[in-house]
């Protein structure tokens, strides 16, 4: 029989083995499911943290094409690139823009501009000049095509391998704001960045992905995301090595798991708050992306796409939409550069925001374009009136005094209209305030859809009628104040379809405005010396636009029409006015001495009316000058000989326009004129009365 105490001890014992035999499952259960947990936490937050750098490096691919989609959207909706791309100084302007700015400009290291054929027109990369179809090859020029042909949609943003490089591309239509015919399709803009190890740092840096590189293949061991070619085979890496955040505590904690359990409780709220550290994080960082998508980098305004959101946001019936352009802005970019213009692009802004109480938002569309959204009881004429003063106050940049003015065109927003037919319309006004002069306010009505449309039939109409030859050419004829005798005509434009005769002073505007002077021009004068050709003792003058003096091929141009038509060059003067010298006379001085070379004289057209000075005479050696008729029906003679006497004093012969009666043409001969041009002299007349006015034996004829 067991003693009682010895049983009690073997039950206690046992109790003790029971306990101790519980205890240590439940510590081996408490460690096991520790060890678990932990390792659970520390597998999901190295997950977490990978997750979120893929998101982070999605986000960051996400953000500069956004960035360089928005830059070729600014850069190529666009009326000044427009139209510059497509005029004679494209190449000059597309350098100056875009060319010299890819040297060092952080947005591009290089741009393209191609043709709707998808042929080549200017391409740079860090400035100079390059063959950018060799370089991307033909699947980029089919997707410049596309581009060129899809007028408002979004830009192409494409990956493209280059020398062992990786580029990013972004391709636009280059476009003018408003919708307008363009025959010849558009060209389109590429400008492309390279990923360069300092540019990916800088993603590194500004998503917090720690060792972020590009490399030719994948990193092993690291987390990778793949940058695809347009024909979705990989052309570059993005590796970045695994943080392994809960790896990392884990391996700390490991040591202490088995003294204190609220070392493994404070664990897991660190790991809590780690997690929400970077849930955080990472909506800061879309926050801001969506910031970016919608506002300009330069001021922080609203971009377009804001601009769109913030006028469908806005309420109808009290909501304006008002569009401002910078008048003389480009002068400060050429005369200071582009710093002193981001500059003022970014003090404009400021005073934009807060130019009246009224404004609910303000954007900036791009160049010098803005556009602010009016909200309340104000007046929008007074509203756009306050605009045009504001900008109107000279600015200090760096201690140079900036000024500038404004155009202001606004619309109102109505329920039956789009956002954008909001912006269009505003945008037509603003069209209107830049041609009615500087510092404008105009607001939108139906009358400039008419007067556009009528303008665009206008246009048409008068390219049909160059290419039908409706324009006819009429001779006026030069006589010689001694003796009255015809030596030379001036031929003039004159069109006169079924409608009723149109003014000169009305289609050569016209075709000026429209480009078609350039071919208007070219008609008048061949078909001028053609036609004076058999008067060997003719001189013939022939008026010639600024715009086609300003063209670099028109002396070109005209040699070669002088060369096939066996036209003796001492016979042809080309008349111009003053203005063309003094708005570009580097162009103009080009074409004048190209033509004076070979024997072509000029005039100086309406002498006495502007502003030109002895030394413009003398600088682009006028052979002759022509006064203008207003001088002769002025009534004022001492004028008249003052003006006769200073151009007879720098031996250049003078010709009196406008000569009407027998006292101006006295008058003129008194004052020293040598031709005499005018109704009294000879009206207008075709070619068969300008034949009856020369004598048989075709030598020039006697006044009858």
């Amino acid at each position: 029989m067991v003693p009682v105490k010895k049983k009690r001890a073997i039950k206690q014992t046992r109790g003790v083995i029971l306990a101790t035999t519980f205890v240590l499952a439940i510590a081996f259960a408490v460690a096991f499911l520790s060890a678990s947990v932990i390792t659970t936490m520390r597998d999901a937050a190295d997950s977490i943290d990978a997750n979120r750098s893929a998101n982070a490096v999605q986000a960051a691919v996400s953000s500069i094409k956004k960035k360089l989609g928005a830059t070729v959207r600014d850069n190529a909706v666009w009326d000044d690139a427009y139209t510059a791309v497509s005029s004679p100084e494209a190449d000059e302007w597309i350098y100056d823009n875009w060319g010299s700015t890819s040297e060092d400009y952080p947005l591009y290291d290089g741009a393209i501009v191609l043709d709707a054929t998808g042929a080549q027109i200017k391409a740079y990369l860090k400035g100079e000049e390059f063959d950018a179809i060799s370089a991307f090859g033909p699947d980029f020029v089919r997707r410049a095509i596309e581009a060129s042909g899809n007028r408002g949609s979004d830009p192409l943003i494409n990956f493209y391998p280059f020398s062992g490089r990786v580029m990013m591309l972004a391709t636009m239509a280059i476009q003018p704001f408003a919708d307008q015919p363009d025959n010849g399709g558009y060209k389109s803009l590429t400008f492309f960045k390279e990923l360069t190890p300092e540019y990916v740092a800088a993603i590194s840096e500004d998503f917090q992905i720690e060792g972020l590189a590009l490399g030719d293949t994948p990193q092993p061991g690291y987390l990778i995301r793949a940058l695809h070619g347009t024909d979705g085979q990989a052309i570059g890496y993005l590796n970045w090595p695994e943080q392994r955040p809960g790896s990392s505590v884990y391996e700390q904690v490991k040591p202490r798991l088995a003294m204190l359990v609220g070392l493994f409780v404070l664990f897991l709220l660190v790991v809590v708050s780690f997690s929400a550290m970077e849930l955080r994080k990472e909506r800061a960082a879309a926050a801001k992306a969506s910031h970016d998508a919608s506002h300009d980098y330069l001021t922080g305004l609203l971009n377009r796409v804001g601009l769109i959101r913030a006028i469908r946001e806005a309420p109808e019936g009290s909501s304006v939409v008002h569009l401002i352009d910078l008048d003389g802005f480009k002068a400060v970019n050429d005369t200071w550069g582009h710093a002193v213009g981001d500059a003022l692009i970014r003090l404009v802004a400021e005073k934009l925001a807060t130019v009246h109480p009224d404004v609910v938002a303000a954007a900036r569309l791009g160049g010098d374009e803005f556009a602010v959204i009016q909200q309340g009881s104000a007046s929008p004429v007074e509203f756009g009136d306050r605009i045009v003063r504001s900008l109107a106050e000279p600015f200090d940049i760096d201690g140079r005094t900036v000024e500038v003015g404004a155009s202001v065109g606004f619309a109102a927003k109505t329920a039956d209209l789009p956002e954008l037919e909001i912006i269009r319309r505003a945008d037509m006004a603003l069209y209107r305030a830049k041609e009615d002069g500087r510092g404008q306010v105009v607001a939108f009505d139906d009358q400039l859809d008419k007067e556009r449309e009528e303008l665009a039939f206008a246009e048409n109409r008068l390219k049909t009628a160059i290419e039908q030859d409706e324009i006819k050419i009429v001779f006026q004829p030069l006589i010689a104040a001694t003796d009255g005798e015809i030596n030379g005509v001036e031929a003039l434009a004159r069109w006169v379809p079924p409608t009723g005769t149109v003014s000169p002073e009305v289609f050569i505007p016209l075709a000026e405005k429209s480009g078609l002077i350039e071919a208007l021009t070219r008609k008048i004068l061949l078909g001028s010396i053609r036609t004076v050709s058999c008067w060997q003792s003719l001189e013939l003058s022939v008026n010639v636009s600024p715009i086609q003096l300003c063209n670099p091929n028109f002396a070109g141009e005209v040699k070669k029409m002088l060369a096939e038509e066996g036209f003796d060059a001492n016979r042809l003067i080309l008349e111009v006015t003053e203005g063309v010298l003094i708005s570009k006379p580097d162009r103009a001085r080009r074409s004048i001495d190209a033509l004076r070379a070979v024997g072509v004289r000029f005039a100086m057209d309406d002498f006495g009316t502007g502003h030109a000075s002895i030394g413009t005479l003398r600088q682009f050696g006028f052979d002759k000058v022509k006064i203008d008729r207003s001088l002769m029906s002025s009534n004022n003679g001492e004028v008249l000989k003052a003006t006769i006497h200073l151009a007879s004093a720098l031996d250049l012969p003078v010709t009196a326009e406008g000569i009407e009666t027998e006292e101006q043409a006295r008058t003129a001969r008194e004052a020293g004129c040598q031709s005499l041009q005018g109704h009294l002299c000879g009206k207008p007349m075709t070619v068969e009365q300008l034949r009856d006015r020369l004598t048989p034996d075709a030598r020039p004829g006697r006044i009858a």
